[in-house]
């Protein structure tokens, strides 16, 4: 059986309606996937469900879908969000697949002392992130914060969302035991650098009520591992996956 081409379509979605597709999503489409007039495409926009379409008309440089019914009800994820200071580009981009993949509602770069990496880049995270979910059978896309200080992050923070960081220092409890304690319906966790959090920086994590230090086990992981490890911990205690 052909593999159906799953899109993201920023539009509103009903019954009937003919869409015109981005360039890149025509490309795609016509001269990757090799699909014709009348063949089937599936497609989401985040707010409409899941939507049963096919290729209304298709050239070498567009394409037009039209939709035929809903097959998936719209659902809301987990309210869970991931906050990590960036690293190495090709580990960055694993994190942001990973996180998607793993139903993070929101992906947010946090620039700490010890951060290795001076820039991400904005288009292309949304586009990985874009990607995952249209592969991994998502509703919807995470929300790609702009990139902010350690400092700015917790001068703004909604104290009604517990930030669960990874500590490799000093005695704290683990993750699934530091879950257990919790009762709410949204969630934050924070992956620092590579070189781990200053002194400073942990000292004013550790001030703050809304802030629990956790545990990922006795081993060091590489940041990119951690993100994946923790958001896998918080999806099978607290999240979508039961």
């Amino acid at each position: 059986m052909a593999v159906v081409p799953r899109l993201f379509i920023d539009a509103a979605l009903g019954k009937g309606a003919e869409i015109a597709l981005e360039k890149d999503q025509a490309h795609y489409l016509v001269n990757v996937m090799r699909r014709k007039d009348g063949d089937p495409v599936r497609v989401f926009n985040g707010k409409d469900g899941e939507w049963r379409a096919e290729v209304a008309q298709a050239t070498k440089r567009a394409a037009t879908i039209k939709l035929a019914e809903q097959t998936r009800p719209q659902h809301a994820p987990p309210d869970l969000w991931l906050l990590f200071a960036p690293v190495k580009k090709s580990r960055t981009d694993f994190i942001v697949e990973k996180a998607t993949e793993l139903g993070a509602a929101r992906i947010a770069p946090v620039f700490t002392r010890y951060t290795n990496s001076e820039r991400v880049r904005m288009d292309r995270m949304e586009a990985l992130a874009r990607e995952a979910a249209e592969q991994t059978e998502r509703l919807d896309l995470p929300d790609i914060a702009e990139a902010r200080t350690l400092d700015q992050t917790l001068d703004g923070w909604d104290a009604a969302r517990p930030l669960i960081y990874c500590d490799e220092g000093g005695e704290v409890p683990p993750m699934l035991k530091a879950l257990g304690g919790l009762e709410t319906g949204k969630l934050a966790v924070l992956i620092g650098p590579e070189g781990g959090f200053s002194e400073d920086e942990r000292a004013r994590l550790k001030s703050l009520d809304f802030v629990r230090p956790v545990s990922l086990g006795p081993r060091i992981l590489r940041a990119d591992t951690a993100a994946a490890a923790a958001l896998a911990l918080i999806q099978s205690a607290w999240g979508d996956w039961d």
